[in-house]
């Protein structure tokens, strides 16, 4: 009662085949398969771009609604004034 037989998983597999066809199956694995290598190599790779572009950016600074940026203050000059 607990385990399906091979019988089982056959109608299984046939009833998966039947709703959404044998090539949206095989595209949706080699999908899959391209999704995996893509990780893999993304996983290998020593540096990434991405951080590296968030270093270049200042922290400290406001932008105004007019464009002009402005410095943020420590919280203790705003409370001394």
């Amino acid at each position: 009662m607990g385990s399906f037989s091979i019988w089982h998983w056959m109608v299984v597999l046939l009833v998966v085949l039947l709703l959404f066809g044998g090539g949206k199956v095989s595209g949706l694995m080699g999908d899959f398969a391209k999704g995996i290598k893509s990780f893999k190599k993304n996983m290998a790779e020593e540096d990434d771009a991405s951080m590296e572009v968030g270093a270049d950016k200042h922290v400290g600074t406001i932008s105004a609604p007019d464009g002009k940026a402005k410095a943020a203050e420590p919280a203790s000059a705003k409370e001394r004034a």
